[in-house]
């Protein structure tokens, strides 16, 4: 990828992967180097899954930072007809 971006909260994460997406799409981006951002991007959610689940069995309801970003409707891009 071109420029890095830093990756605060799950919002960050959902915008660079459509980034990523459209780059791929445009021809901008070789599918080897999107297959990796989407893999590490995978290894974060699941890690976040864990953390989840962890506290699910605990019964607790803690603030996870990387998920507790404010929601955001974030319009994924446009498909070439």
């Amino acid at each position: 990828m071109s420029n890095q971006t830093q990756i605060n909260n799950i919002n960050d994460l959902i915008a660079n992967l459509a980034h990523v997406y459209e780059e791929l799409r445009d021809g901008a981006m070789k599918n080897k180097d999107a297959a990796e951002l989407a893999n590490v991007a995978g290894k974060v959610i699941s890690a976040n899954k864990v953390q989840l689940v962890y506290h699910a069995l605990r019964k607790e309801q803690p603030t996870i930072p990387f998920l507790a970003a404010p929601v955001e409707t974030l319009a994924l891009p446009q498909q070439p007809e």
